[in-house]
This record gives structure tokens, C-alpha cells and sequence, in this order.
């Protein structure tokens, strides 16, 4: 199975959401930032092929990492851009299931990329 390749969502003005919110992240809490991490590693390792409890699908084609470190529950945003490539939209915490508003704002991402994929989307750095 080959490789995922991960890319993340930008504006297109250089403004790219995952990293600003790892980085805050980070700030809050370095374990969850770690583990927030080795997730997207697991999912550039096997792409598809990742399940629950480490991903889930939502719902039209939007799918999210999933990390809990103490009671806090962390997730990460993604869909798929081609057969070995995903996009990640955006992290959050939540409480009880992720807002339809957060899928709603992957939904838009994922129009966006699929218009314009070098446009709307940054190479992976971790």
C-alpha cells in the first residue's frame, strides 16, 4: 500500500488552520499536541485503510482523527483529494459529537480544493 500524502488546507492567502491550531495546541497542552501528531502519521501511513477508534467517516466524504488525552477529546478534520492524497482541513475539541458546523466548514475546504488543489492546499510539514 503506498504512502498517503498529506497536504493541508490553506485560504490561498497563506493562511493554513491546522497549523495554527497545533501550534496553540502545543502551547496548551504538549502531550495532546504529540498524540494530535502521531495521528496524522498513522494516516499518512495507511490512508484509507485507518479505522476507529484512531478515525471515523462523518459524513460526504469528510472523515476525522481522533485523540483523547485526559477527559478532552481532540479531532482532526480530513478528507481525501485523490486516491493517495488527503487534505486536512482543521483540528477542534469537543464534547459530545463533532458540530455540524465543523463538518459544514470541511465541506466548504474540500469544494474549494477540488477546484483548485495547488491553489488551496500546502505541502505537510510536521
Amino acid at each position: 500500500m503506498p504512502r498517503t500524502a498529506i497536504r493541508a488546507f490553506t485560504d490561498g492567502q497563506g493562511v493554513v488552520p491546522i497549523i495554527d491550531w497545533l501550534e496553540n495546541l502545543e502551547e496548551a497542552d504538549a502531550r495532546a499536541h504529540r498524540k494530535c501528531l502521531q495521528r496524522i502519521l498513522l494516516l499518512e501511513q495507511f490512508g484509507r485503510e485507518l479505522r476507529r477508534p484512531l478515525a471515523d467517516m462523518l459524513r460526504d466524504g469528510i472523515f476525522e482523527l481522533r485523540s483523547k488525552v485526559g477527559r478532552v477529546n481532540y479531532r482532526i478534520m480530513y478528507f481525501f483529494c485523490g486516491r493517495d492524497v488527503c487534505c486536512i482541513s482543521h483540528g477542534l475539541t469537543k464534547e459530545g459529537k463533532v458540530p455540524d458546523g465543523d463538518i459544514e466548514l470541511a465541506l466548504r475546504r474540500k469544494r474549494l480544493v477540488e477546484r483548485d488543489l495547488d491553489k488551496y492546499t500546502a505541502e505537510w510539514e510536521a
